[in-house]
């Protein structure tokens, strides 16, 4: 069966854990060589490279702590490196802003501090990434945002990281029109609840779990696999006529 990604290269940042790790498993399982970006642990992103590797495919990881913009030229000095080295080619064809932390800061606790390090990772971090990438990335290439539910459905007890996702469904429509007349699609993923290890301990409290699957039209939460199977789409030829999009993936979050 023929690879869909075959020979293409992909960078995925926050990808040691959870949706990330899924979205990086799901292309390297589809052919492409791919690099991905951890932060706080190291041995969760050995585990990933070892999970893509027993598969059969090729992935490498690099760390960067997103939260200081001053890491993303370094991170692109370690990744043209390394693709030239594996690759003979610094080209990108994919990449997805994933990266994450934690977004669960209230209206009333917020801090300067606590906006800046929220908006760094989830709205600066993907701006500068795209910026440096630019050169990098190959004509017909992809940009894939992770986005959420949260920008169009805003969550009271996060509202920095609503209004950092709803910024990012933004710049996905703006790249789209600056990136269209090099054939590059520039799309975004929102996922809803989805079953992670990030909110494990919220999924041990039943009536917590219940009220949130109440509004959801599938009655469940998402499983990584599925969001992936959507980056994956977005990701290949079969995605090449969308662009500019926001796509929900949430099973039907407050329909």
């Amino acid at each position: 069966m023929t690879q869909s990604l075959e020979g293409k290269t992909a960078l995925v940042t926050g990808a040691s854990r959870g949706i990330g790790r899924a979205i990086a498993e799901r292309l390297a399982k589809d052919g492409a060589m791919v690099a991905l970006t951890y932060n706080a642990s190291k041995s969760s992103a050995d585990e990933t490279i070892a999970a893509i590797e027993k598969a059969g495919g090729t992935a490498f990881a690099i760390h960067a702590d997103l939260v200081d913009a001053a890491t993303i030229p370094a991170l692109f000095e370690t990744l043209d490196g390394e693709f030239t080295r594996r690759n003979g080619s610094k080209t990108l064809d994919i990449l997805v802003n994933n990266a994450s932390n934690s977004g669960w800061v209230g209206f009333k606790d917020a801090t300067p501090e606590s906006w800046d390090t929220l908006m760094a990772v989830y709205a600066r971090a993907p701006f500068f990434i795209i910026q440096a990438a630019l050169d990098r990335l190959a004509d017909g290439g992809r940009i894939i945002n992770i986005s959420s539910a949260a920008a169009t459905k805003p969550v009271t007890a996060a509202p920095v990281y609503s209004m950092a996702k709803a910024a990012i469904n933004t710049l996905t429509h703006t790249l789209a029109i600056e990136l269209g007349p090099r054939g590059i699609t520039a799309n975004a993923v929102a996922p809803g609840y989805t079953r992670t290890d990030a909110n494990a301990e919220f999924r041990k409290r039943p009536e917590l779990v219940k009220a949130v699957e109440a509004q959801i039209a599938l009655g469940r939460f998402g499983e990584p696999s599925e969001i992936a199977a959507v980056v994956a789409f977005l990701a290949s030829d079969e995605g090449h006529w969308v662009t500019g999009q926001t796509i929900e993936a949430s099973g039907g979050y407050k329909l």
